[in-house]
C-alpha cells in the first residue's frame, strides 16, 4: 500500500469535523508510542517551550546520574540511549533555539562528567558530533541568538 502525499492529505483532514479529527489522532496514537509522545506535547507543552526544556534538563540529569562509569562501553551505550531521547524530543519540537540548547546541555554535562576527556575515541567523536550539530543548529538562529550560544560553544571547546 503506498501513502499519499502531505499535500493530498492536508486537503483532506480539511473536510473533515472536528470529531472526525479527534478520531483520527485517538487512533493514530494508539498505534505508535512516539505518536502518543508526540501528541501529548503539542496538546500539554507545546504553549510553554521553557517548562519543556526545563523537563527534557531534568531527565537528561537523571539519566547521568545512572551511569555506571566502571564500563566505557556501556558508558557508550547509555550516551547513545540519552542522546537518541533527547533527538526525538527536539524533533517534537522543531525549534531550533530548543535544539541548541538541549545539544549545548548534553554537552555540558559529557564534559562535566568526564566523558569527553577520556582519550576514549568513540567517546570523544561522539563529543565532537554533537558540537558540529550545535553549529549548525546556531547557524539557524537570530544573529543575536548566535553570539550568545557561540559563546557557550566556545566555552565547551
Amino acid at each position: 500500500m503506498e501513502s499519499v502525499s502531505l499535500n493530498t492529505l492536508k486537503k483532506e483532514l480539511n473536510y473533515l469535523s472536528p470529531e472526525q479529527l479527534a478520531e483520527l489522532c485517538l487512533r493514530l496514537s494508539r498505534y505508535k508510542r512516539e505518536n502518543k509522545e508526540l501528541l501529548s506535547y503539542l496538546l500539554f507543552e507545546a504553549h510553554d517551550e521553557v517548562a519543556y526544556i526545563e523537563k527534557i534538563k531534568s531527565e537528561i540529569d537523571l539519566q547521568f546520574s545512572n551511569i555506571n562509569a566502571t564500563n566505557l562501553y556501556l558508558v557508550k551505550k547509555i550516551l547513545r540511549k540519552i542522546l537518541k531521547s533527547l533527538n526525538k524530543f527536539i524533533k517534537f519540537s522543531g525549534i531550533n533555539q530548543t535544539e541548541t540548547e538541549l545539544l549545548l546541555y548534553f554537552n555540558l554535562k559529557m564534559k562535566t562528567a568526564g566523558y569527553a576527556d577520556t582519550g576514549n575515541i568513540l567517546l570523544t567523536n561522539l563529543y565532537n558530533q554533537q558540537l558540529l550539530k550545535i553549529n549548525k543548529a546556531i547557524e539557524k538562529l537570530h544573529e543575536d541568538l548566535q553570539f550568545d550560544y557561540q559563546r557557550e560553544v566556545e566555552k565547551l571547546g
